[in-house]
């Protein structure tokens, strides 16, 4: 065994080189959980600069990209809160969640994987009930026209609106709205 390969063994070797497999083009962290490569196909680099420079690209799953001590080091629940913050804020009312995951540095499966493991749900649905509690609170305020609520709320249509909201409150806004005022 190397003193690299003894160093890619070692937790506190994290940060200070990077590997990089040959065969798939792809550089990581020591500690990262994919499959251990061959050895033979296996190059050390000092830096993830010095990797992406010998034409490897980033490992999704460790993020080697990243500078040590970012959020992104802290591993998944980073992740996922990180992505949980920016749909709330309405990152998935109008992007692809496959464009939300290259976003956050991860695929659109390990994202779903991770929300399944942690939010029990997919993105899409987390975006979806978010956007019908928003939509509910803005009922709620009663000032405002149903197609204001839905553009508001982050919907795409009012048909869409209409549609999610009666899927949650198994009632249409329209009548919720009435039942109130009643």
């Amino acid at each position: 065994m190397s003193a690299m390969q003894r160093a890619c063994a070692a937790i506190p070797a994290d940060g200070r080189f990077f590997t990089a497999v040959k065969t798939t083009g792809i550089y990581c962290r020591p500690v990262c959980p994919a499959k251990q490569p061959l050895t033979r196909n296996v190059s050390y680099y000092p830096s993830a600069a010095a990797a992406e420079a010998a034409g490897f690209r980033p490992c999704l799953r460790c993020r080697p990209e990243t500078a040590p001590f970012c959020p992104a080091w802290n591993g998944t629940r980073s992740t996922v809160a990180r992505a949980v913050k920016l749909i709330n804020e309405g990152a998935l009312d109008e992007d692809s969640v496959v464009s939300f995951a290259m976003r956050l540095g991860i695929s659109s499966r390990h994202l779903a994987r991770l929300f399944e493991r942690h939010v029990g749900t997919t993105p899409q649905q987390l975006a979806k009930t978010l956007r019908v509690q928003r939509a509910k609170r803005l009922l709620d305020a009663g000032d405002h026209t149903m197609t204001d609520i839905a553009f508001q709320a982050g919907f795409g249509s009012l048909r869409r609106f209409n549609a999610a909201f009666a899927e949650l409150y198994g009632r249409s806004p329209s009548s919720l709205r009435l039942s109130k005022h009643a």
